[in-house]
């Protein structure tokens, strides 16, 4: 890493570097390629001209060609260093998302470890009975409130710790996040739906737990809680407003309620 850096540098320095200001006492100066300080007098390769030239030393603000050679040294090296910094960045992040398989999911990050998670079953329930949803089938609709819930009461699945990160691979181009599960018997409840009668109009209250997401390959982004996550139960969830076309992933943080 050190030699690549040298090398950026270098480069720099040969782009920046190749024309380098001459400064005369008068506040003029010279575009030089490369100066040399003899016993009276300053002999330098102009670039303009193309050609090795002289001038007394005496009319020669060596000072200052000193003092602005430092400075486009020190603007070389810093755009090098800045350019190495987004390099690396760059290139963990094309590492990042080779971690992630390619197959659509939600996927736990625990160190070096990437584990898949199970999608939950999800029903709807409402007056009319019970409708286990299938992925890409969208349910009938039905007039009323309805809730919208998972089956169990805890996830099999536990983080190790209460600021978990996932890695999220879409299958579609559709919303996505993490929701707080409020407990049920026998179930947990992800959200209550209402479906206005004539139009038919979803109205929808998810409760979303607020997340940093960045995005580290096409629909592939990692998410995680802004905040330590309270112990209890979770899901990440894929859908688009309005569609009743939920994907959830379910897990839990702390130990299992009894």
């Amino acid at each position: 890493m050190l030699l690549r850096f040298a090398i950026l540098i270098a480069l720099a320095v040969a782009a920046f570097g190749a024309t380098g200001r001459l400064y005369l006492k008068d506040g003029d100066y010279q575009l030089v390629r490369e100066y040399q300080v003899l016993a009276d007098r300053v002999r330098y390769f102009s670039t303009e001209r193309g050609d090795w030239e002289e001038i007394p030393l005496e009319l020669v603000d060596l000072d200052r060609t000193k003092k602005d050679a430092a400075e486009r040294q020190a603007a070389v090296e810093a755009e090098a260093k800045e350019q190495d910094v987004e390099d690396k960045a760059i290139r963990a992040e094309r590492q990042e998302a080779a971690r992630v398989p390619v197959e659509p999911g939600v996927y736990y990050a625990d160190g070096q470890k990437i584990q898949a998670l199970q999608l939950a079953e999800v029903a709807v329930n409402s007056n009319k009975g019970r409708i286990v949803l299938k992925v890409l089938s969208p349910i009938p609709i039905v007039p009323g409130k309805s809730t919208v819930e998972i089956k169990g009461e805890t996830a099999a699945y536990r983080a190790s710790g209460n600021k978990p990160e996932f890695y999220f691979r879409l299958s579609d181009d559709e919303r996505f996040g993490i929701i707080k599960l409020a407990k049920k018997k026998n179930a947990r409840l992800l959200e209550t739906i209402s479906i206005l009668p004539v139009t038919n109009e979803v109205l929808e209250d998810l409760k979303l737990v607020a997340t940093f997401k960045k995005q580290v390959a096409e629909r592939t982004y990692k998410i995680w809680p802004e905040q330590p996550l309270e112990p209890g139960e979770y899901a990440l969830v894929q859908y688009s407003d309005g569609a009743l076309n939920w994907q959830v992933w379910d897990f839990g943080v702390g130990s299992p309620a009894k």
